[in-house]
């Protein structure tokens, strides 16, 4: 069902830091920030060559990373995004198979259908599907 990883998502309490690390130490390639008001993320895309790593930041206080900041003040591993073909099949399959699905269809960082799985049923990791 998964076709390859599209990127690994990191929390960050200081965009501004984690741009210029992956920027300036790194010399990775970094994208334009953008915020994401649907999922109350900031959000920035670095390319690593082989996959991309998407830094996020909360917008608001009602923010999911604002929550996993609170637990992880330092950042870190947010969630794993996999690219699907059809991301309803791929939710029904899923759901079909016991696994619960977080959310409604959203309009992505890449404007593709994205949908999240529990980390409960992926080893403690947080899934996100995007259709490609």
């Amino acid at each position: 069902m998964i076709k390859k990883l599209n990127h690994v998502a990191i929390a960050v309490p200081d965009m501004d830091k984690a741009i210029a690390q992956y920027k300036n130490q790194l010399g990775a390639e970094v994208g334009e920030v953008k915020d994401l008001p649907d999922h109350g993320v900031t959000t920035v895309f670095v390319n690593v060559g082989n996959t991309v790593i998407e830094l996020l930041h909360p917008l608001g206080d009602n923010s999911p990373i604002a929550k996993f900041l609170e637990k992880n003040p330092n950042g870190g591993m947010h969630h794993l995004c996999y690219e699907v073909d059809n991301i309803n099949e791929a939710a029904q399959k899923l759901k079909a198979d016991g696994a619960r699905v977080l959310g409604e269809v959203k309009t992505g960082a890449h404007g593709k259908p994205v949908l999240f799985m529990h980390p409960k049923d992926f080893s403690g990791t947080l899934i996100e599907l995007e259709e490609v």
